[in-house]
């Protein structure tokens, strides 16, 4: 069982007003429903170029374009990782050939 946003009475799930209050039980959407079109890939190579932008592009665009958004996220996301590895693999091969960090 649901209940009413408006007066909290407890109502059918296939109710479409409260009988209690009166008001409508359909909660409309106000947001734009925002289409994306083309391919995203262009978003995922600037965001492994580019970590910090595609890190804020992904905060901007989370809601308004998802798909954008995630592929700018999923490059800097990358990108960082790759980085990473790539660092802890030097470190090992220097310290295996002597080298020493002081």
């Amino acid at each position: 069982m649901a209940y009413c946003p408006n007066c909290g009475t407890q109502v059918r799930d296939d109710q479409d007003v409260c009988l209690s209050c009166g008001k409508s039980l359909k909660t409309t959407s106000f947001k734009k429903n925002v289409q994306e079109e083309g391919s995203t890939t262009g978003y995922a190579v600037l965001g492994f170029f580019v970590p910090i932008v595609g890190l804020i592009l992904y905060l901007i665009w989370k809601e308004e374009r998802p798909r954008a958004a995630s592929s700018a996220g999923k490059g800097a996301l990358i990108s960082v990782i790759i980085g990473v590895v790539f660092y802890i693999i030097l470190i090992a091969i220097l310290m295996s050939t002597g080298y020493y960090f002081y």
